[in-house]
């Protein structure tokens, strides 16, 4: 296993540190975990194909069941 040290301004590990607090995760854990999932091939792949999907078919979906903010189309009746 292979240690990273990074040096990181104040305002930046504060931050960092809410989000590891809100996942219930230490600082470390936290970066680990943001670490593992940026070096995730699939993980990009997936996000890579969702945005296409929303670039490519969003108003037609979106035409079609509504948006929630809109409280439009048949999601909005049931």
């Amino acid at each position: 296993m292979k240690q990273i040290n990074v040096r990181v301004p104040d305002e930046i590990h504060a931050g960092i540190a809410e989000r590891a607090e809100a996942a219930g995760l230490s600082v470390q854990e936290y970066a680990k975990q943001v670490l593992a999932d940026e070096s995730n091939d699939l993980r990009h792949r997936f996000l890579h194909a969702g945005a296409h999907f929303a670039d490519a078919f969003g108003d037609a979906f979106t035409e079609e069941f509504g948006s929630p903010a809109a409280n439009r189309g048949p999601a909005a009746a049931a």
